[in-house]
């Protein structure tokens, strides 16, 4: 049997077990998707929310800053 096919029916089965809302569900809480990142947004303040942009501008300018010598 051809690898390919046999990854396929794997997956199939797989899908069968679970359905693919759940899956789903489960894959962005895992990675911090889409789902998670409004999650987040929603439970925070407006004002952390600044705060942690600011912090991320001042990681990313850091950064920068430490790469312009080389």
């Amino acid at each position: 049997m051809d690898l390919n096919v046999r990854a396929f029916r794997t997956v199939q089965e797989a899908l069968k077990e679970h359905s693919i809302e759940e899956v789903n569900k489960k894959a962005a809480a895992r990675k911090g998707g889409i789902v998670g990142g409004r999650a987040r947004a929603a439970s925070i303040s407006p004002a952390r929310r600044v705060e942690i942009a600011k912090k991320a501008n001042t990681a990313r300018w850091n950064k920068h800053r430490s790469t312009e010598g080389k």
